[in-house]
């Protein structure tokens, strides 16, 4: 009997405990039911809405085309020169194969049958913001088009520039190039010469904050590297652009591809003579930060006598050319010059390769045939040419590590260094300072 009496002590037990369970269950649950329906009975706040603001993009279509691209526009040639930094016909060369190559240039239809913006349009609101270096919405009041739709133009606009024109208008010079620019080198007193090589920093305003220790040099502002080579005529020969700007020019100089065709066999073969002797690596000039090397030439620090001091005023006015291509580079396109406000650095990339080749393409375009430069006599055939170009030259060779480092070492060759110099003084006083005495 006693063990029946606790059996059943025992069941009825777990019945109250299952129905206190049950009971607590079933209000916790009422409890999150209720604050569920409450939540939603409750009126939620107003998302707010993105403000739609009707611009009558076809009149800013029709005022850009009687303005400038109109039989009687309202401004003249050289306003629009001033303007776009280009001659119209430029321009519309650039404008037709965007339209062509990119489907954001081309003008379509929505679905209610109207017309979106024109290549016109998206171009010049690309261009007015690269040559006035003006804010994304400063175009909005006489294109017609809001601050995303310029900065989606401005992408586009450097995406195609880089795509369409970059392999003619940045390319490595070919033999006939080269051996123009060893003419025109040789009339200016430094045979051997093709170019001058620098380099400039762009300021970075919204340089990531991870990154301005690297990009920023002493208590200055995070800026970009450009290393450009440019000649006579301020043709950017060469360009390499991203090192931060911690570097100087040679600690960028050893990461360039400046000598890149020369290491590994590509580059045309030159050969030139100064002073009796015969040289087979063409020069650039630089300043006195470049190291000793045969393919640079510096001035003369403290010349001790005439010579040198003929040398140096010679080297000097003729390196300017460089300098001279960087302050019109960022006179044409001012978003160069001002602080960069992009955060991606592969955007900024295109950016300043686009306003390198639109500078070429404006330079052959805008290019004189009468240079102050005589050279005719190169032209008719070797004349009184020391400075020549193998045209049989095949550049398409295979090298092997032994070739790259055998001219590696004639690249930087010291010695080679000195004796060009030395040459290149003599010369240049008996062919120019002499006279003068």
């Amino acid at each position: 009997m006693a063990s029946s009496s606790n059996n059943f002590g025992d069941d009825h037990f777990d019945d109250i405990c299952d129905d206190t369970f049950d009971e607590i269950c079933d209000q916790h649950f009422d409890n999150v039911l209720s604050s569920f329906l409450e939540d939603q009975a409750r009126p939620k706040p107003k998302k707010k809405k993105r403000a739609y603001i009707e611009r009558h993009r076809e009149q800013g279509h029709n005022r850009l085309w009687n303005d400038y691209f109109s039989e009687d526009a309202t401004y003249p040639h050289h306003l629009f020169r001033r303007r776009f930094r280009m001659n119209k016909t430029l321009f519309m060369r650039i404008v037709e194969r965007l339209s062509q190559e990119f489907p954001f240039f081309q003008q379509r239809r929505d679905a209610i049958g109207r017309l979106s913006l024109s290549g016109l349009q998206k171009c010049t609101a690309a261009i007015r913001m690269m040559a006035y270096g003006s804010a994304a919405d400063a175009v909005d009041e006489y294109l017609r088009l809001g601050e995303s739709t310029a900065i989606s133009c401005l992408e586009n606009f450097t995406e195609g520039i880089v795509s369409l024109f970059g392999d003619e208008y940045l390319r490595r010079p070919t033999p006939e190039d080269l051996q123009r620019l060893l003419d025109v080198g040789q009339e200016r007193g430094f045979p051997g010469m093709i170019g001058s090589i620098d380099c400039m920093h762009w300021e970075w305003k919204n340089c990531p904050t991870a990154w301005k220790g690297q990009y920023t040099r002493g208590a200055g502002k995070p800026t970009i590297v450009l290393e450009a080579v440019a000649s006579y005529d301020l043709w950017f020969w060469h360009a390499f652009f991203g090192p931060p700007g911690t570097l100087n020019d040679i600690n960028v100089l050893e990461r360039s591809p400046v000598f890149d065709d020369i290491l590994q066999g590509r580059a045309p073969r030159v050969r030139f003579s100064v002073n009796g002797h015969e040289y087979r690596l063409a020069y650039y000039l630089t300043d006195g930060i470049y190291p000793n090397w045969a393919t640079f030439i510096q001035s003369i620090h403290l010349p001790q006598n005439e010579k040198d001091s003929f040398f140096a005023k010679c080297q000097e006015s003729v390196r300017k050319d460089v300098e001279r291509a960087f302050g019109v580079l960022q006179a044409r396109f001012a978003i160069v010059k001002n602080p960069v406000l992009i955060w991606d650095k592969k955007k900024i990339g295109k950016i300043m390769r686009a306003c390198i080749i639109l500078h070429n393409m404006i330079v052959e375009d805008e290019r004189d045939d009468k240079t102050q430069y005589n050279l005719s006599e190169f032209e008719q055939g070797e004349g009184s040419r020391t400075s020549q170009v193998d045209m049989d030259y095949s550049t398409d060779r295979l090298t092997n590590l032994h070739n790259m480092m055998g001219i590696r070492n004639k690249v930087r060759d010291n010695r080679t260094h000195h004796q060009l110099k030395s040459d290149l003084v003599e010369h240049l006083w008996y062919t120019f300072g002499s006279t003068k005495q």
